[in-house]
Order: structure tokens, then sequence, then C-alpha cells
């Protein structure tokens, strides 16, 4: 079978749309284009009802028991902006204290930071070296002044999930809500909000292979009922939590890309992971000196995130010119601070910036796992012919443990 490059291996960061996805969105691009407020006319009362079909989609593909229950946004960011700052505002009299982790993507993160200049106070949970939080430390940061505990389901670049139940167990015990970034864990690991004890969840239409600017926010409406403040105001849609035209077109291919995510989840978890060991067990036989980042048993399937030693990860995706993968997440890849998720992980430094994260898919197949793991080794080998430092760690010698001299001294 014919290779078709370039390869993509870049689905933490956006998926293809599915064309079965595509093929639903159409007629509301055409000749179903009403506005789903339009109530005086039948283009209006079209574009409502495939509106409300695709709550219904959505609210069954996490789990809620109402669709009432989903909020149309304009993707995860928002919707995670709504959930903390919406929350936080809401009960500041009950309290003004939320916890979140150092890992969380950065729509967790700046919402807090924005919260803490505000005047809230905010804990940040440190990780273990698989990334995970240490429940023991969560329950000891609760007071009876925190309103709020923000925990993603699966990390955006290590893939580490985190225990989600036991999370939601413990804030439902004591009375504290509970919001969970899903966006990089529902649609490839088990997710359900009821059985999770989750009150909010951000959700995301173009992680699971729906179109891109098209998110939700899941808010529970009973035992307990999630109040919260908009931050976005004007017509009142949305039963007054996010008002704005909605976008028909995404929001039916959301609802579309949710129904096959629910539906085929059971060959697609175990498919992607197979792709995903396979691609690993190549690398690992073929190279030395990798490391695995994030943890082996509890991370979503497709997900690899490997530090190749002695190695620039910028100078390894310019080598992979014909594969699309990442050196940290595609929000902060901009930056060349190594990542502020692999830090907090106690990785070092040398090993943040050799890392590359490697994203399967619904679409990848054997064959490209094959051909992008030969590219690597091939590649990877010739830079390492040009380090100094790997030819000293071959031979024993710590390239750390060296005391360089300036030629000047």
């Amino acid at each position: 079978m014919a290779i078709e490059l370039p390869i993509y291996m870049d689905n933490h960061a956006t998926t293809p749309v599915d064309p079965r996805v595509l093929e639903a969105m159409l007629p509301y691009f055409k000749k179903d284009f009403g506005n789903a407020a339009s109530r005086s006319h039948a283009f209006g009362w079209k574009a409502e009802e495939a509106v409300e079909r695709a709550r219904e989609q959505v609210a069954a593909f996490i789990g809620a028991k109402s669709p009432k229950e989903i909020v149309w946004t304009s993707g995860a960011t928002e919707a995670t902006n709504l959930a903390i700052k919406g929350v936080a505002e809401y009960l500041k009299e009950k309290g003004n204290h939320l916890i979140t982790q150092k890992t969380e993507h950065k729509a967790t993160l700046d919402s807090c930071k924005r919260l803490e200049r505000m005047g809230y106070e905010v804990t940040w949970l440190e990780v273990d070296r698989e990334g995970r939080i240490d429940l023991a430390a969560l329950e000891k940061a609760l007071t009876p002044r925190t309103v709020l505990v923000s925990i993603m389901l699966a990390n955006n670049e290590v893939g580490t999930i985190q225990p989600v139940r036991e999370i939601g167990k413990l804030c439902r015990a004591r009375g504290v809500l509970f919001h969970c970034d899903a966006v990089q864990g529902a649609g490839k690991v088990p997710f359900d909000v009821n059985l999770d004890f989750v009150d909010l969840a951000s959700l995301s239409a173009h992680k699971i292979y729906g179109p891109k600017g098209v998110g939700a926010l899941y808010v529970r409406r009973e035992k307990p009922r999630v109040r919260l403040l908009p931050q976005i105001d004007g017509g009142g849609h949305e039963h007054g939590m996010r008002s704005g035209t909605l976008n028909v077109p995404g929001i039916v291919g959301f609802g579309r890309a949710a129904e096959l995510c629910r539906t085929e989840l059971a060959v697609e978890e175990p498919r992607t992971a197979a792709l995903r060991d396979r691609l690993e067990r190549s690398l690992f036989a073929g190279l030395d000196r990798l490391h695995l980042n994030g943890s082996r048993a509890h991370r979503v399937p497709g997900n690899l995130n490997v530090s190749f030693s002695y190695v620039e990860g910028e100078a390894l995706m310019m080598a992979l010119k014909d594969v699309a993968v990442s050196s940290g997440s595609a929000c902060t890849s901009a930056s060349l601070e190594p990542s502020y998720v692999l830090r907090a992980m106690g990785v070092g430094d040398d090993l943040a910036h050799s890392s590359i994260r490697f994203g399967l898919g619904r679409f990848n197949t054997d064959e490209e796992v094959d051909y992008v793991a030969r590219l690597v080794i091939e590649k990877i080998g010739k830079l390492r012919e040009l380090s100094p430092l790997y030819e000293m760690a071959k031979e024993g010698i710590d390239p750390n443990q060296v005391h360089w001299v300036s030629p000047n001294h």
C-alpha cells in the first residue's frame, strides 16, 4: 500500500473532520441555513430542530441525564472560562477558594490566574512523575471556602488520565463542585458525567473528528443544580448562560461526531491503542536512551510522548518534515520554553526539550506507523552522529557531571 505524504500524527492538536460528519453538516450551509433563534418561520424551526437533535447526541455521548444540560460555546476554551469564572463569581459569597493542578490546559490555568488577580485563592496541586495528582493532597487542600475543583480527564501533552471518578466522589462528599476539562479524553476513553460525579465538563468538536469553532459545556441541573454567571451578555441564548447566534452547521457536526465516538468507542479504543503500541515498540527497539513521558498504565490510547536524549525536539521536527507531530502542546508551541507539563512532572529541561508528541487517530494506518518509525530511527541516528554528548554518554561519561571550562581560561 502506497504511503501518502505528509502523514498526520498530531491528533491531539486537532483531528480531520470525518466524512460522515461533513455530510451531516452540508445541508445547514445551503438550503437549511436558518437562524435557530428565528421562531417565526420554517427556516428557523428547522435550524432549531437540528440544534436540539445535536444537543441530545452530545448529552448521550457523556451520559448526561438531560439535553438541557448541554450549553453550546465557540469551543472548549470558552466552555472552561464559563465554567470556572461563572461558578466562582456566582458562589463568591459562599467561598473564594478553587483547586486545580499545575498540568492543566492553559484555558484552566489562565482562568484561575485571572481569578487570583481578582482576589480569589487558588491551590495548585503538584503531580507525580506520571502526571497524576495525589488524591490525599486534594482532600487535604479542600476547605469550607472551596467552591470548585477543576481537574482534566486526560492531559493534552502526555495523555495521562486522572482518577476522575475518585475525584468526583470526593468532591460530592464534601459538597464542592467538580469541573472536568474532558476535551482530550471524551471519545477516546469511557467518560460518564453521572458515573464520574462530574458537575461541569468542557468539550470540543474538533478533537473528536468534528469541526473547529464549536464546543460545549455540560452543566448539571440536579443533585446538585449548578448555577453560574454568564460571561457573554446579549440575547439570552442557551437559557441565559451564553448569548450569541448559534453556529448551526458546527453544532450539527458536533452532534454527529459525538454520536460516532459513542457508538464506535468499543472498536476504536483498542484499534488506536494497538497503533500507538506498535509505534512505541518499534521506536524503543530501534533506538537507545528513549524516555516515555506520562503514564504507561493510565493514558489515552493514541498518545505517545517520548524524549529522545541528545536530540533537540525542534531539530527532529524539522528533520521529520513529512510527518505532522508536535513538541509540547499546540496552544503554546510558539514558545521555546520547555513544556510546563513536563517540568511539573519533574522531567529535566534537556529531556523536555527533546520531547515529541505523537497523536494517533481514527485515520492512521499500520503502514503509516511503520513508515514513521523507520524515519524517526533514521533521523535520530543522523542527528546523534552530530552530538558529542551522545558519544560521551555511550562511553559511560555523564555529560551532566562534566566540568566544562571556557577556552579563554
